[in-house]
């Protein structure tokens, strides 16, 4: 008896364990304070971290600004040497094209020279030949077949000596020899009717060399041809030459 007497003045008397009275808080408040905690303790772990770049000169967002104006130069000289090779690629296009015609006129221009160089040639060649009289030949006559059927091709040189005070107005005329089946038939160009084309046509004074064409009826066939120089308002024959194709 007197032992439970004392354990209740243990648990309810003066000596008995001190009660606490504390504040239920629900789970989900605890979680909240938690969450601030660590956020904020990772925004003072950032803070820290980025003032400790910039105590040791490292700044994140001048670095982005320096890379972003950089960006902007590069792509500004990128545009810029586009531009240049695009006048590059012109000026060396009509460049080409310079150098080409340049080319075609030098070749053209060889060519004059050479041309006029025979032609003095040829000049002091026929002047050497021309006789002391006012006399009329003709020299290296030439007639052979061209390409169409029935068409011939003829040269020759007209030379005229002496002195004179106006050129030799004239004109050429063939008198062509064809054989047409069994019959034998003589051509005349131009007729008595006929205009004389302007190859036919001789204006010279020293000395004449041309070049042409004359057609007969492609069945016949040409056997001599004779070229005479007329002069204007004469049916006279000044000069003759012929040849023979057969």
């Amino acid at each position: 008896m007197p032992r439970f007497i004392k354990r209740l003045r243990t648990r309810f008397g003066i000596s008995a364990p001190k009660m606490a009275v504390r504040t239920h808080l629900a789970w989900y408040w605890r979680w909240l304070g938690v969450m601030l905690v660590a956020a904020g303790s990772i925004a003072i772990a950032a803070w820290m971290y980025d003032a400790g770049r910039r105590f040791a000169g490292f700044d994140r967002g001048e670095i982005e600004q320096e890379l972003e104006k950089l960006k902007k130069a590069v792509q500004g000289r990128e545009a810029e040497l586009a531009r240049l090779r695009a006048i590059a690629n012109a000026s060396e296009s009509r460049l080409k094209i310079e150098q080409a015609a340049q080319s075609q006129l030098a070749i053209q221009v060889k060519g004059l020279e050479e041309e006029n160089t025979r032609l003095k040639e040829d000049l002091a060649f026929f002047e050497g030949l021309l006789p002391a009289s006012d006399k009329l030949s003709i020299h290296r006559l030439k007639v052979e077949h061209d390409v169409l059927p029935g068409e011939y091709r003829y040269r020759l040189l007209i030379l005229q000596g002496g002195k004179r005070d106006r050129p030799f107005q004239g004109r050429l005329q063939f008198v062509v020899s064809v054989q047409q089946g069994d019959r034998d038939d003589m051509i005349i160009f131009p007729g008595k009717n006929e205009k004389a084309s302007q190859s036919f046509t001789l204006n010279f004074r020293h000395f004449y060399r041309g070049e042409g064409t004359f057609r007969v009826p492609p069945a016949a066939k040409v056997r001599a041809v004779q070229v005479r120089v007329l002069e204007n308002g004469s049916d006279q024959a000044r000069a003759a030459q012929s040849v023979n194709l057969s």
